[in-house]
Order: structure tokens, then sequence, then C-alpha cells
């Protein structure tokens, strides 16, 4: 494998953040890895992504990294959201104590199974951890429950399924799996 350098996006390149999200909702696995469909990802405007890249690249509220190749080209990512104690979730769930929450994971087919999600997932908890008070309790995720191939990672990862599930909010009939990784000692 080329080495991939970890980092957080910039909010300038907002062009590959577009093109990574579309080629993650093009990927056969994303009507059970996304919460978006890939018409929803093509109809946003460029001020859309231009505002998501420079949301991604600074502050508390959500950090998104990606792995970039020896020649420029984004093979991975994930982001990061930072989900405080009082607010309430996408699934309309109040948050207790603050915490993370990681969504959006992809990486190009030619580089799964490489170490680079690790390396993806290493980053974002590292982040997450160094984040001043409120310090996060846990970090989270959740997985479509046929989403077998994501679910056999993150607990390999180190995630733990916590017992809670969701509704899919896009298919009420499907459940979402929480799986947590609580901060270390």
């Amino acid at each position: 494998m080329n080495e991939y350098v970890i980092r957080p996006v910039r909010a300038e390149e907002w062009d590959k953040v577009k093109e990574l999200r579309i080629a993650a909702l093009r990927d056969p696995a994303a009507p059970v890895a996304f919460l978006e469909t890939l018409e929803q990802g093509e109809g946003k405007s460029d001020e859309f992504w231009q505002e998501r890249a420079a949301g991604g690249a600074v502050g508390r509220g959500i950090r998104q990294f990606v792995a970039e190749g020896p020649d420029g080209v984004w093979a991975g990512t994930v982001s990061v959201l930072v989900e405080e104690a009082g607010t309430t979730d996408i699934f309309d769930g109040e948050i207790e104590q603050a915490q993370a929450h990681l969504v959006g994971v992809f990486v190009r087919p030619g580089q799964r199974g490489t170490g680079l999600t690790e390396k993806l997932f290493a980053a974002a908890l590292e982040w997450a951890w160094e984040l001043e008070e409120p310090a996060l309790v846990r970090v989270r995720l959740f997985v479509h429950e046929e989403n077998a191939r994501a679910g056999a990672f993150y607990r390999r990862f180190g995630f733990v399924p916590s017992g809670k599930v969701v509704p899919m909010p896009t298919d009420p009939s499907a459940k979402e799996l929480e799986y947590v990784f609580p901060r270390p000692a």
C-alpha cells in the first residue's frame, strides 16, 4: 500500500469533499451505509459543499478526516460529530453527556482491507479524546442491521454493541444498531 496521510479536510477542498461523497453514494453498500441517496448528494449546490468542507475543517462541532495518497487522491474518509449534553441527536434522542458520533465512513473499494480504515478511525478517536472540556465520554456510531462487513470491522476496532436499536430514519422497517467506544481510562 502506498503511504497515505490521514488529516483533516481544509475548507478550500470542497470539490474533493463532494467527489468523495458522491463516490461513496455510488458504492453498492450505500443504501445500508448512508442516510442519503446518490440523487440527493448530486443535487446539492456547490455552496452546500463549500459550507460542508469549511464546517469539517475547524472548530469543535465536527471534523472530517481524509486519507490522502501521494498522488493527492483521497482514498477514504470519516467524520466526527460532537454531540453536546442536552442536545437532540438525529434519532430524536436526548444526549445526556458529551460524546462523539462517527459518520460518513467510506474507503474506496481498492483500498479496503489495507489498514486505511483503522488509520482513519485512530485519527478520529485521537481528535475526539483531545477535545477540551467538556471531555467526551464515548464515541459512538450506528450501523445498519444488514451491514455485516461494517459491523465486523467496528467490533474488531474495539467498538461494542450498546444494545440500543433505532429505526432507520429513511426506512423505519430497518434497524440501526448503536456501537460505542468508551473513553480510555
